[in-house]
């Protein structure tokens, strides 16, 4: 009985010694699963950190990279741009250079082997008057004089052209002011704003010192008074004796401006009307500006600051060297028309040279030159205060060399359009409002601004529309707009680049006779007043 109980209390104590170091066991490797848990986080906790460090950096690495391609992509597209365009200018001005270099050695030729008649006593030698004429109104010496009737036609030219009596004897307008006798063609600043170049073009016709406003010139920093006509090409020019425009490109906003002024009696001792100007055609008119300015370096935020890199300061470093150097022979064959800003070294010197290179004076400095007149934003400041006169004829020439395929904007051709136009076109098909910049205006829409003619959008040739639209009627034909109303702008669109139809005549062609026989025929047979004028769909009471 007591060995029964011994053994019964051995294998109790044996069993709780099991249990005891089970417990000692199962403890032992809790305390290892704690550990090996919390060392597994701990090594997780430092790979996560790994990782969102990692991210961290790469994160500015990407866009760091970004900007930089971008970057590269710009400057590329920089200097293909910048290229293109010198090559073109170059071209221009050396076939100036030429064609005035030839008819120079003819004529000398020709003199030499002319055998003079005999002279009468007292007599001097022949001179060839009308040959003579000619040669000075290149130059600008003798200004032809028109009197009252009919009408002048007057061609104004766009941006970076050009008037008669400079390049030579090359034609802005490839000769189509030969198609008409009674045809001047002004040579205004080629990259002067638009009030400015609207006050040349008035004296250019009346005669007198140009005057550019005496607020406006104190606003602008430059002089107020500017070149001397001491006759005008159009003297009588009045109500009665009212005369034609047509305005290329920028030109045709120019004579909007002036039109206003007209109205406006914005010339000290004048009498001005709007009744001045009997007619206006827009042939690739800027009407309502163009998104090219920002491509070439306009702020799209403001439409009046440049960025830092673009085509632009590159074109605006030029200008100023330029006019700074002010070298005569090589400025009256071009003049960017900023004589008024006096920027000649002999009036600055080379301190006034570092200010105009750094921007803090002239016309860059202030704003008064002709590309901030051209964004959307700045022509809708011009828009908003200019009117359509209700006895005015009006008719634009939209252009465009764009096409849908796929329902996407593309160029319409890659031979048709000049080569200094082709990578702008693509481009502005592409074109898209920056998404943190204010919309210029209300209603805007980026696929409205895609078809262009590689200068301007077709929206902005065709009528002003922007802030407010103003009458207008498409046309297919010109014989549908007959007779015309005045107070209208009757438009057409029509497949050609920005400059189809100026400088050379041979690439458009038989499409150059056309339009511009089209133009002069309807100033003549169908833009006249009727007496009393009348204004559109006016009924009788």
């Amino acid at each position: 009985m007591i060995g029964a109980r011994g053994r019964e209390r051995g294998r109790e104590r044996t069993a709780r010694r099991a249990r005891h170091r089970a417990a000692a066991t199962d403890g032992n490797s809790s305390e290892k699963r704690k550990k090996a848990d919390a060392a597994a986080a701990q090594s997780g906790g430092e790979r996560d950190g790994r990782r969102h460090a990692a991210a961290v950096v790469t994160r500015p690495e990407v866009a760091w990279c970004g900007e930089m391609a971008r970057f590269i992509l710009s400057l590329m597209e920089l200097g293909v741009s910048a290229a293109v365009h010198l090559v073109f200018g170059f071209y221009v001005f050396s076939t100036a250079v030429a064609a005035d270099i030839s008819q120079a050695a003819a004529a000398s030729g020709s003199f030499l082997l002319r055998r003079p008649p005999p002279a009468a006593a007292g007599e001097g030698p022949l001179v060839d008057v009308a040959a003579a004429g000619e040669r000075d109104e290149r130059r600008g010496a003798a200004p032809v004089v028109l009197d009252g009737s009919p009408p002048p036609i007057v061609l104004v030219h766009g941006i970076f052209g050009f008037g008669k009596g400079r390049l030579g004897g090359l034609s802005y307008f490839a000769g189509a002011e030969k198609k008409d006798d009674r045809v001047l063609v002004p040579d205004l600043g080629s990259l002067t704003s638009i009030h400015d170049r609207a006050r040349e073009l008035f004296y250019y016709l009346k005669g007198g010192q140009v005057d550019y406003g005496e607020d406006h010139s104190k606003a602008c920093g430059h002089t107020r008074f500017g070149r001397i006509y001491p006759t005008g090409h159009y003297p009588v020019w009045n109500e009665q004796n009212p005369v034609h425009f047509v305005g290329h490109s920028a030109g045709a906003q120019v004579v909007r401006v002036l039109h206003q002024m007209l109205a406006d009696k914005a010339f000290p001792g004048h009498d001005t009307s709007e009744d001045w100007i009997l007619s206006l055609t827009s042939l690739s008119g800027a009407l309502n500006g163009t998104t090219r300015t920002y491509y070439d370096g306009m702020l799209v935020e403001d439409g009046k600051s440049m960025r830092s890199i673009c085509l632009l300061q590159l074109c605006r470093l030029g200008v100023i060297v330029y006019d700074w150097l002010d070298i005569p022979w090589l400025k009256n064959y071009y003049n960017f028309g900023f004589d008024h800003y006096e920027m000649s070294r002999r009036k600055v010197g080379f301190s006034g040279l570092i200010d105009l290179l750094l921007g803090h004076t002239g016309p860059f400095a202030s704003g008064d030159w002709i590309l901030p007149d051209l964004t959307i934003q700045g022509s809708i400041k011009l828009n908003s205060r200019l009117r359509t006169f209700p006895n005015t004829f009006y008719f634009s020439y939209a252009t465009k060399k764009t096409r849908k395929l796929f329902g996407i904007t593309v160029p319409s051709s890659v031979l048709g359009v000049h080569p200094m136009l082709f990578l702008r076109v693509l481009q502005m098909c592409m074109w898209r409002h920056p998404q943190n910049a204010p919309l210029p205006y209300k209603g805007y829409r980026d696929e409205d601004w895609e078809d262009n003619d590689g200068a301007l959008n077709t929206i902005s040739m065709t009528h002003p529309r922007i802030p407010i639209e103003h009458p207008h009627c498409f046309v297919v034909d010109d014989s549908d707009c007959h007779p015309l109303q005045p107070g209208i702008w009757y438009y057409k669109i029509i497949e050609a680049d920005h400059i189809l139809f100026i400088v050379n005549r041979e690439r458009a062609g038989v499409q150059f006779d056309l339009l511009y026989d089209g133009i002069f025929q309807r100033c003549r047979k169908h833009a006249f007043r009727k007496s009393p004028p009348t204004v559109p769909n006016e009924t009788s009471q």
